[in-house]
């Protein structure tokens, strides 16, 4: 019996690239990795992975938090 990979596993090229963009573009719009984790059903090491991979600037851990307590 052959065993399918996850549905949600990416294979290298255009489609994860596509992918990943669009989870940089989400994180630049402030969006947390936790939430596009839950978002896309992947676990928060894969959403991590895929915005290195797009070259995202990672913020520090709570900088979105307190950047609006101190607006």
């Amino acid at each position: 019996m052959t065993r399918k990979s996850p549905a949600r596993r990416l294979p290298p090229g255009p489609d994860r690239d596509e992918v990943a963009a669009d989870l940089k573009e989400k994180y630049d719009a402030g969006a947390s990795i936790r939430a596009l984790a839950e978002e896309t059903g992947r676990s928060y090491g894969a959403v991590h992975r895929l915005l290195g991979e797009a070259g995202a600037t990672f913020r520090a851990r709570g900088a979105a938090t307190r950047e609006k307590a101190a607006a």
